[in-house]
């Protein structure tokens, strides 16, 4: 559907000259960042964040020390100390879903009972409903391409319809956590539905919410026209969604969690801040890039089996030849993982289920055979500081791609994970009542004198 063209979204020529002087203006020189010590992106050269605070709530390994010094070494994540390899094991073996077990033992330090986990899964099956006519009155209206900026502007606007939107004591925000964990599903899925009706002219689907399913079900129960799914499909996405759940209080979207929640604004207003750190290309939206990729590769490569054509475009990729010249391979590189990030090796040991079952072996064979390549290529046409390898966004578009999600969502079912995280780090801020969070900038502009408007060139 065309709505017309926005006279105040253009870019004018005059705007793009006041943007010249604003950029002119800004700019600052490399060699003062080393002058001054200042470890941009708050990482030194070998991917090692600044310490800029404690955390009890995940934690994440990539090197390990001998002889007195650090090495890379195989990635490892831990969930409030537990092996999160352990937990997804625990979970397969049991044939049971593990993100409602994850989502409690982030929350509250432990590992529920049976029937703990089973009044959690309840109370969130509970907080599954939206307020009425909200679907009709908010999402339905104004839709937008963006699936992460609808879900941002649902969360704002939940604000008004809380009672007790402002209070930040820990009741009040643990309430509006779960039930912001159990109505991201909803705002995500029926955002999209909204979005594909309107701007793409499909059939518009708004299926209700079943108590009973977990959140893993409930993401494939509303998005499908017909509801249907198999188990393995729920499965493999219950894994997805424990692997983007946490990752440590210094990831963009947690590390905003922690500065916003500082300023003892409300829960709404911070997942908001969340939802916009994470629908950045650098932290949530990689995924889409990595899959787009591999339809350039097997677009461009004659014989996908073809070790040598699959590496010479891979060259040509990084070489800023091919694809969308950026001269990055995605998916290959963390900004902490060198030998191996976990989340990658653990869904990659799941993959190839889905992958039989949807026929896929042959896109399969493409995606190893291009883990196994990069690293190499890359190291030797790069100075490397630390190691590289597959990371979790690697494989993550490649499965929601096998289970047919549309690509609006996949940065919006990062979030639907992430929201765990988020909480648990918004609880840890307040409960430990600290300072609100204000590192320093060096100013580096010289003094000058003021100029009367007839002096001014």
């Amino acid at each position: 559907m065309d709505y017309g063209k926005n006279i105040y979204s253009e870019n004018t020529p005059e705007i793009v000259e006041l943007a010249k002087l604003s950029e002119e203006a800004d700019i600052i020189e490399n060699e003062l960042f080393l002058k001054y010590d200042v470890k941009r992106g708050l990482r030194d050269l070998n991917g090692k964040g600044v310490l800029t605070g404690l955390t009890r709530i995940s934690e994440i390994i990539a090197k390990k020390v001998v002889d007195g010094k650090e090495v890379p070494a195989d990635g490892e994540i831990y969930f409030r100390g537990y092996d999160v390899k352990e937990l997804i094991k625990a979970a397969e073996e049991e044939n049971r879903f593990a993100f409602e077990e994850c989502a409690y033992l982030l929350l509250f330090d432990k590992l529920p009972s049976g029937k703990e986990l089973f009044e959690f899964e309840k109370l969130l099956g509970f907080y599954r409903s939206l307020p009425t006519s909200f679907v009709r009155d908010i999402i339905m209206k104004a839709p937008s391409r963006d699936m992460m900026n609808t879900l941002a502007r649902s969360v704002l606007t939940l604000y008004s319809y809380d009672d007790l939107a402002d209070d930040v004591t820990l009741p009040n925000v643990l309430r509006q956590s779960l039930q912001l964990i159990s109505l991201f599903p909803l705002l995500s899925i029926y955002g999209y539905q909204a979005y594909n009706h309107y701007h793409e002219g499909n059939s518009l689907f708004i299926h209700p919410p079943k108590e009973e399913l977990s959140t893993a079900e409930t993401i494939l129960y509303l998005l499908r026209p017909d509801s249907q799914y198999t188990e393995l499909e729920a499965k493999l996405l219950d894994i997805c969604l424990v692997l983007h759940m946490e990752h440590g209080g210094g990831n963009n979207s947690s590390f905003t969690t922690h500065v916003v929640s500082s300023s003892m604004t409300d829960t709404y207003s911070v997942i908001a801040a969340a939802i916009g750190s994470l629908k950045g290309p650098r932290h949530g939206g990689a995924n889409i890039k990595v899959v787009h990729m591999f339809d350039d590769i097997e677009e461009h490569v004659n014989d996908w089996t073809n070790e040598d054509e699959v590496e010479a475009y891979l060259r040509k990729i990084l070489n800023k030849e091919a694809f969308d010249k950026a001269g990055l391979i995605y998916g290959i590189g963390h900004a902490i993982y060198s030998k191996s990030d976990p989340r990658a090796v653990i869904l990659k040991s799941f993959v190839e289920k889905l992958a039989v079952e949807k026929g896929m072996e042959d896109e399969l064979h493409l995606y190893q055979m291009v883990e196994r390549l990069a690293p190499q290529i890359i190291s030797g046409e790069r100075t490397m500081y630390k190691g590289v390898s597959a990371n979790v966004d690697f494989y993550s578009g490649f499965v929601y791609r096998m289970l047919d999600l549309p690509e609006e969502l996949y940065p919006t079912i990062f979030a639907m994970a992430r929201i765990v995280g988020w909480s648990a780090h918004r609880m840890e801020e307040l409960a430990n009542n600290g300072k609100i969070i204000r590192p320093a900038y060096m100013a580096i502009e010289p003094r000058k004198e003021y100029e009367k408007m007839d002096d001014r060139k």
